[in-house]
C-alpha cells in the first residue's frame, strides 16, 4: 500500500499543488488543444494541464510554486509546439 493511503483506503498527501494560468495565442481547435496539452503536460515539472479552446487559457498544475525558470520553459515549449506564449494571466 502506498504511504499516502490510510488503512481504510482513503488517500491524502502533504504535497502542495499550485495552479498557474498562462495565455497562449492560436488555440482554436481540438487539435491545437491536444498539441499544447501534450507539449506542456510532458514537462517533468507539470502534474496536470488544462487547455481551453478559443480563450487560449492554459492552466498548469505543479507540485512547487512556479518561478521564472519554469515560465521560460513553458514559453519555450509552447513556442516549439508552434503557438505564441503570451505570459501569465493575473488573477
Amino acid at each position: 500500500m502506498p504511504n499516502c493511503c490510510t488503512p481504510d483506503g482513503s488517500c491524502h498527501t502533504d504535497a502542495q499543488v499550485t495552479t498557474t494560468t498562462y495565455k497562449v495565442v492560436g488555440i482554436g481547435s481540438a487539435h491545437c488543444q491536444g498539441v499544447v496539452t501534450d507539449a506542456v503536460g510532458g514537462l517533468d515539472e507539470v502534474t496536470a494541464v488544462d487547455v481551453e479552446i478559443g480563450t487560449g487559457l492554459v492552466t498548469v498544475t505543479t507540485a512547487a510554486e512556479p518561478d521564472e525558470a519554469l515560465d521560460a520553459l513553458i514559453a519555450r515549449t509552447v513556442d516549439e509546439a508552434g503557438y505564441d506564449f503570451a505570459g501569465r494571466v493575473t488573477a
